[in-house]
């Protein structure tokens, strides 16, 4: 079941391994073209494709009639696009409880389960959640480090451990670094090169307005106001604004703007199909009593996404360096949850009402964390970086949670990683980061 395509290994292969080997069945999902059934045919040993037009018709014929023959094959066996017959999530389910045992099947998909999605009939197709049955794993575009990008020299994991080594990163200049940005994280295009590679994200950004905004729901979504909605998230990204200032921001574009409630479901669509993913706020154990913000930081999946949406290329992230930041932050964050899901880690943001705010907290199961901000790069950048980590670090209340086990001013610039001796602070080039 190995794809003809030459296949550059991915940090998800090992943990697709470690979920099948305790589950019935795995679900994976993520944004399409992430690269989900390459990573799954390398181990499958037969394959269902629902989506392939010459047996789409004869599979729904089938599902319909006797959906067990569709789970017949070699295991394990991936069925691709399985949402397209939301029974296949019970069945399978219900064939693992039957049988028993592990590694029986791996679910492909491009939009969230289908939960409570009204069927053509007007009744509700609910879902069993499939807890102990179908375990879910996330996979995300490529990381620096998958697309042989980074060095890694600098391992997330050793952080945690207490290491801090100095090594060369891969990319020292801006221009690189604006390229990568806009080119994304996509399989297809690590071994492209100029426009050819730029393209897919656009391609990428059509599809999402034109078809797949729609598809993931049965609800037909204007193509235009699509496109208004994915502009105004990709100027807020990294910000933690409302439905209001959302419906604001798009109201410079089209003076017939969406009320509250239409934003809010092209936005849950986005999230369905896996091109926006907000960051969470982190409630620590502080000893200030200043009250955190709990609203989620707005981003893309992939900056390459908010690129194609504002019609930017390298040319103009260099032209524009405080947007740049912001693009940066997104390659950055995307990088972090790709590097902390292996450690069993999630990815949170800090802001007080005193404006104190940390652009990244990693924080794993045992309850460690690392705190991070993220900047291009300069003297006065990483400074100020350090100043809000000192600060954040100093505030948490060791008595009721542990002390961070490190603090990283992450750059998009830089060809060394260090750590200073003023305050332990660890300045890393994004190109030297790994898991």
């Amino acid at each position: 079941m190995k794809s003809q395509m030459a296949y550059r290994k991915r940090i998800a292969d090992q943990q697709l391994l470690r979920r099948l080997a305790g589950a019935g069945a795995v679900l994976v999902e993520g944004p399409k073209w992430c690269g989900k059934t390459t990573t799954c045919e390398q181990i499958a040993r037969s394959a269902l494709y629902m989506a392939d037009p010459d047996s789409l018709e004869r599979n729904l014929a089938q599902a319909e009639t006797n959906i067990k023959e569709l789970l017949a094959g070699d295991k394990p066996r991936l069925i691709d696009e399985w949402q397209i017959v939301p029974k296949f999530w019970d069945a399978v389910r219900v064939h693992v409880d039957h049988v028993g045992g592990a590694g029986h099947f791996m679910l492909t998909g491009s939009a969230v389960p289908p939960d409570d999605r009204k069927r053509k009939d007007g009744a509700r197709a609910m879902l069993h959640s499939g807890t102990g049955r179908i375990s879910r794993l996330r996979m995300r575009p490529m990381s620096l480090w998958e697309s042989g990008d980074s060095s890694g020299t600098v391992s997330l994991s050793g952080l945690f451990s207490g290491e801090f080594p100095t090594g060369r990163g891969r990319h020292s200049s801006l221009e690189e670094m604006a390229w990568l940005t806009c080119r994304g994280g996509w399989p297809q295009t690590v071994d492209q090169k100029g426009d050819i590679a730029l393209d897919r994200a656009f391609d990428y950004y059509e599809a999402v307005v034109n078809s797949d905004i729609s598809r993931v729901d049965d609800t037909a979504r204007n193509p235009s106001r699509a496109r208004h909605l994915m502009r105004s998230l990709a100027r807020l990204q990294g910000t933690q604004a409302l439905l209001p200032a959302i419906r604001k921001d798009m109201r410079n574009l089209d003076s017939h703007s969406m009320d509250e409630e239409t934003i809010r479901s092209y936005r849950n669509a986005l999230e369905k199909i896996f091109v926006i993913e907000d960051m969470p706020a982190w409630s620590p154990c502080l000893r200030s009593k200043a009250a955190v913000r709990t609203s989620d930081t707005h981003y893309f999946s992939d900056p390459s996404i908010a690129a194609a949406a504002l019609g930017f290329g390298p040319g103009d992230l260099m032209n524009d360096i405080r947007s740049f930041g912001f693009f940066f932050e997104t390659l950055a964050v995307r990088d972090l949850r790709v590097y902390a899901d292996p450690l069993g880690g999630t990815v949170s943001h800090y802001l007080d009402r005193n404006g104190l705010e940390c652009d990244a907290v990693v924080h794993l199961r045992n309850g460690t964390c690392g705190l991070v901000e993220i900047k291009l790069g300069g003297k006065a950048l990483i400074e100020e970086g350090a100043r809000t980590l000192n600060s954040l670090s100093a505030l948490i209340d060791t008595e009721r949670m542990k002390a961070a086990s490190f603090k990283m001013v992450l750059t998009a610039v830089g060809e060394y990683a260090y750590r200073r001796p003023e305050d332990g602070v660890f300045v890393c080039p994004i190109g030297c980061l790994m898991p």
